[in-house]
């Protein structure tokens, strides 16, 4: 029997204004602890001793979150029912020696991060967000949200076959955005910008993690206003979701069976082997002390993640109308479709057909359709958390997501009713 949907479209407006404030890693995690405070949790530090106490936790550790949500009553091998996600996307990154130019022009060196798709980045206005760590040991987020630097494309008449032979893009050489003129590059430069814009002393900041991103807002598309244009849908659309429905399942209170949790990771994008990452300890050591918090032993933590599932919630591929022979014949997902549910029999997926289960039961309970992604045989498949996660903690995982355009794109494109479809049908996992 299926449920009243909790989100509709506002979710979807709640969705687009996330992405605007949460250019980085760094701020969606911010934004997400903001929203969860609001339902009631509170942060928990990873030094301090944890309590057994009901009621919902989240730990902060740079770029990642783990939320959780302990009934009254629960024991302590009660199992976790996890939306697993990632908070980076693919993008340009400031090099440890920022400033740079050459014949009149000021420009910023960078790194390419992930795997971008490196013309979307050419001609666009673009801002500088990230992370500040001071002198005295603190950490600052700054945002500059306004045009700041550009990628210049070559003129087609210096490049005559750009059209012809394809666009060519050299990583080093091509993709350093300018921000200024001037003949004299200065050391520190940028940062002494960047302590000013955030109001800090000058000389404080001695470290840095950031990044570019575009400054356009994310917009509604299409005759009928059904589509969503914006940045870092992948996968920031998961994050979203999954902490809208860690806060709706957070409200059945004592009436769960299960612990739901919400595990945001960073670094996704170029293998998640990092202490903020999928394939790093943070996860498996929240569940333990959240286990022996309650007064649980190693046995109660066997058995907890024994009935434990997660639900890997990434972006996928919808059908391409423009290059449909790129997907697989059989299985063509649509925008608006309802999420999909991702297959691969090599395990770059972690779905079988004990995991198609539980999510096609969850989708039941919450009237959502979904939908399934496979890849061409001829095309190598992508990957996720999912693998990861289930490898690593021994979990059962199940992989899913919101099929898109552009993926990996400064501007991607997805249906105006698939991220609410999401949150509904993860909320109902969360809920069991």
């Amino acid at each position: 029997m299926s449920e009243p949907p909790r989100f509709d479209r506002g979710h979807t407006d709640d969705l687009m204004s996330f992405l605007a404030a949460s250019p980085t890693p760094y701020h969606a995690v911010a934004n997400a602890a903001e929203r969860l405070e609001k339902a009631g949790f509170r942060q928990v530090a990873e030094t301090d001793a944890w309590d057994g106490t009901a009621g919902g936790k989240y730990v902060l550790r740079g770029g990642a979150i783990i939320a959780w949500y302990v009934p009254e009553g629960a024991e302590a091998h009660t199992p976790f029912r996890i939306v697993g996600a990632h908070t980076d996307s693919p993008n340009l990154r400031v090099k440890p020696r920022p400033d740079s130019g050459a014949h009149g022009w000021r420009q910023v060196a960078v790194e390419i991060y992930g795997g971008p798709l490196l013309n979307s980045w050419l001609d666009r206005d673009l801002g500088l967000a990230g992370r500040l760590s001071l002198r005295d040991g603190t950490t600052r987020l700054v945002d500059v949200d306004r045009p700041l630097l550009r990628v210049p494309q070559l003129a087609i008449h210096l490049d005559r076959a750009v059209n012809s032979d394809g666009l060519k893009l050299d990583k080093q050489r091509h993709m350093q955005p300018v921000w200024g003129l001037g003949e004299d590059v200065r050391d520190r430069d940028l940062i002494a910008f960047l302590e000013d814009t955030a109001g800090l002393p000058e000389g404080s900041v001695t470290g840095w993690d950031l990044m570019v991103h575009p400054v356009e807002p994310p917009a509604y598309l299409g005759r009928d206003r059904e589509l969503v244009a914006g940045p870092r849908m992948d996968n920031l659309l998961s994050v979203h979701a999954g902490t809208a429905a860690l806060t709706a399942a957070a409200g059945r209170g004592s009436r769960l069976s299960y612990i739901p949790v919400l595990a945001a990771f960073d670094h996704e994008e170029n293998g998640s082997q990092s202490d903020t990452g999928a394939d790093g300890p943070l996860l498996g050591s929240v569940l333990e002390r959240s286990v022996f918090a309650r007064g649980g032993s190693l046995e109660d933590r066997a058995r907890a993640l024994a009935g434990t599932v997660c639900l890997s919630s990434d972006t996928g591929h919808a059908v391409h109308p423009n290059y449909a022979e790129r997907h697989d014949p059989t299985h063509h997902p649509r925008v608006d479709g309802g999420p999909i549910l991702k297959v691969n029999v090599n395990n770059r997926y972690a779905t079988d057909g004990s995991g198609r289960a539980v999510f096609a039961a969850a989708c039941e309970r919450a009237g959502v359709p979904f939908q399934t992604f496979v890849s061409n045989n001829a095309m190598p498949c992508g990957t996720t958390i999912g693998p990861i996660t289930a490898a690593r903690h021994g979990i059962r995982t199940v992989d899913i997501g919101v099929a898109i355009l552009s993926m990996h794109s400064v501007r991607e494109l997805c249906g105006a009713k698939d991220p609410f479809l999401l949150a509904n049908a993860l909320t109902a996992f969360l809920e069991g």
